[in-house]
């Protein structure tokens, strides 16, 4: 049946046979014989080296939803694009890991000087 589709679709595209995916769109896809995995491992450790999150303390997850987020009126300006960029990274990677959606969603919401009571 496969075989068939792949000839069906080499009549009707140029296209050439690949082997087994490993990856689309920066998620390695691992595949068993009835199981397809999907992960980022790759992908968090470039965010993590490109805002040298490298060493920075590790929090749980998912987030207490009953604290709310407060603005630091001590803490010192950041970067906009640079704070645009890591939610956005964040962003791409709640495709793989749903955990991580409620916070970086709040995060979002909010504007620099962040911290959590």
């Amino acid at each position: 049946m496969c075989t068939e589709f792949e000839k069906m679709m080499h009549k009707k595209f140029q296209m050439s046979f690949m082997e087994e995916l490993t990856s689309f769109l920066g998620l390695q896809v691992t595949q068993k014989d009835d199981e397809i995995f999907l992960g980022q491992d790759k992908y968090v450790h470039e965010v993590l080296k490109k805002f040298s999150f490298s060493t920075v303390k590790t929090a749980s997850t998912p987030m207490e939803t009953s604290k709310p987020l407060m603005k630091d009126e001590n803490a010192k300006d950041v970067d906009v694009h640079l704070y645009r960029s890591m939610i956005g990274s964040l962003m791409y990677l709640t495709s793989s890991r749903p955990d991580i959606m409620f916070v970086v969603c709040a995060k979002s919401q909010l504007k620099f000087h962040i911290f959590m009571r």
